[in-house]
């Protein structure tokens, strides 16, 4: 039985092509990982394009975070919920092929709680 392996070829870039993502490189926040993924190269590749023209690809960690006090966070809004005492708590517990609805008083959810995990056992 003959084995034939096929034949890996390795692929050529221009040096326009290469010199383009090496830009790439340096626009404001990019990075090689990104821009080496987004052309279909392995980030190392890109990194030694960059040493052997004498640049220096930037370094592996992250840049320190800066949030003005001012600045909203993420668009989060605290909402302040006043606990209504008079709506129930409404269950519909299903147990083989029994069904039990069970309202409670919301002023005693952990009875309720107490009781829910003595049911289900």
């Amino acid at each position: 039985m003959n084995v034939t392996k096929p034949r890996r070829t390795r692929r050529t870039h221009s040096e326009e092509f290469k010199r383009s993502l090496i830009e790439a490189c340096g626009e404001p926040g990019a990075s090689v990982a990104g821009v080496a993924l987004a052309n279909g190269i392995n980030a190392n590749q890109l990194r030694r394009w960059m040493r052997e023209r004498g640049i220096e690809p930037p370094a592996l960690s992250c840049l320190p975070l800066r949030v003005a006090a001012s600045e909203p966070m993420g668009g989060f809004v605290p909402v302040q919920l006043s606990p209504s005492l008079e709506a129930p708590i409404h269950l519909e517990l299903r147990k083989g092929t029994a069904t039990v609805t069970v309202n409670w008083p919301i002023a005693s959810a952990a009875a309720c709680g107490a009781w829910l995990r003595e049911w289900l056992g």
